[in-house]
């Protein structure tokens, strides 16, 4: 167990580079599955979720390599064979993706397994809609007290499905299963973030016909053979987010090197409403605190194009420095608020609330879940102990001690890595002053 002593107060300025996106690289490296001959894939970042997919691929025969020089993957599946259970078992760790590989494996193998699976404790995040979808393939999914296995005796035929909310997952899980599944399939209700887009571009390098259409529908006609692909994964717009959130909380001025405008319009157009500074680069974002009072604001999160869930957590720091009362509406995970818990310990005030605080009334709405904060500002945060519950929320806390006075005890923080390359050392390039204790 890695924490943190940070001693906060300290704006933080420099520059930072963000590489491919954790919500899109890993999938990319299951799509390599798919392919008859070897992908390579660019722009890789080192985090553990990478970590996690390519223990995974190995288990199953699939030959990974990396150069680190250029922070690109070479990834060989032509010798795709049966993983034990009991290993996958204990290489997934807290991942979901398992569950994404079981359509590229149910084609090559027959047969797929996925364990018990984790993820981060921010709502239900049921994989029920990841198993509807296979069945609908024409796979005989059988519960086992280890895990789940799914077999394919007869081969996946194409499908039509309405998922009933635009779930990035699902979507994913029906373009990996779909691309080589006889005939043709139709998903309607499907998710479209922009690195939904890229992993379609992916599936059309390796030789898939993929139709996005209008109102989040998705055509895939079906092929018989994939081939490898070369491609540069598209940067991480979450991180990009997160620190630009952590450039206005601390009153600093930080350089996103590689950040993209055209994926993060939603999120600079409400830093900008909040009062932070942007100066929008081809190569990247600088993000700074322009002085003055930051304001408040009503913040609805949203599937693509509005804003995403894991830019939330981040702002809600930002928005405790704000003058007067915020409102942020969560709309995609039902639990996302217990990182505010700490927060309030901290000195913020922020109420949650189980009613829908927003235009329009969620799926959430009258089912008991705290969805909706109200933050009241600004309120000068004091140093505190903090363990760090999810990823996102993790961050938060950290941008929370950065920006307190005092000393705070940050622990948990290998939570973090999950998918934020070389935070510390980017913390130190930006003149954080902290200390790592080895437990």
């Amino acid at each position: 167990m890695t924490s943190l002593r940070i001693t906060g107060g300290v704006p933080l300025s420099g520059q930072v580079t963000v590489r491919g996106a954790k919500n899109l690289v890993p999938k990319a490296m299951v799509a390599a599955l798919l392919g008859s001959t070897p992908s390579t894939l660019g722009n890789v970042p080192e985090i553990k979720d990478v970590e996690v997919v390519t223990d995974l691929l190995a288990l199953h025969g699939v030959e990974v390599n990396r150069d680190d020089a250029l922070g690109n993957l070479t990834l060989d599946p032509t010798n795709v064979t049966r993983a034990r259970h009991s290993d996958i078992d204990a290489h997934a760790g807290d991942s979901r993706i398992p569950i994404l590989l079981c359509g590229p494996l149910l084609h090559a193998l027959g047969e797929a397994f996925i364990p018990d699976l984790g993820g981060c404790r921010i709502g239900d995040r049921p994989i029920n809609y990841h198993l509807e979808v296979l069945r609908n393939f024409g796979a005989k999914v059988e519960k086992l007290e280890s895990g789940i296995r799914m077999s394919a005796p007869h081969g996946l035929q194409g499908a039509k499905m309405d998922l009933p909310y635009p779930s990035v997952g699902a979507t994913e899980q029906v373009l990996l299963t779909a691309t080589r599944a006889e005939g043709h399939t139709e998903l309607r209700g499907a998710a479209t973030e922009p690195e939904i887009m890229d992993l379609i571009a992916i599936l059309q390098k390796m030789g898939a016909l993929i139709t996005v259409q209008t109102d989040r529908v998705i055509r895939i006609e079906g092929v018989p053979e994939l081939t490898g692909y070369v491609h540069s994964a598209l940067p991480d717009r979450m991180e990009a987010a997160s620190w630009g959130s952590a450039a206005l909380a601390t009153g600093g001025d930080i350089f996103v090197a590689g950040a993209k405008q055209a994926d993060m319009m939603t999120f600079l157009n409400t830093f900008r409403k909040v009062g932070g500074g942007l100066d929008i680069r081809e190569d990247g974002i600088r993000f700074y605190h322009p002085g003055g009072d930051l304001n408040p604001l009503i913040v609805e999160t949203d599937v693509h194009p509005g804003f995403m869930t894991d830019w939330q957590q981040p702002l809600v720091v930002v928005l405790t420095q704000a003058k007067g009362v915020s409102i942020v509406h969560e709309t995609v995970y039902e639990n996302r608020f217990g990182f505010t818990r700490a927060l309030n310990r901290m000195g913020a005030v922020i109420q949650v609330h189980r009613e829908c605080l927003g235009s329009v009334p969620c799926r959430f709405g009258q089912r008991n879940f705290l969805h909706s904060a109200v933050i009241s500002g600004p309120t000068p945060l004091r140093a505190a102990d903090i363990h760090i519950p999810d990823l996102r929320g993790g961050f938060s806390h950290l941008i929370a001690a950065l920006s307190a006075e005092g000393v705070s005890q940050v622990t948990g923080v290998e939570l973090i890595k999950r998918g934020y390359e070389h935070f510390t050392d980017k913390l130190s390039g930006l003149g954080a002053n902290f200390v790592v204790d080895e437990a």
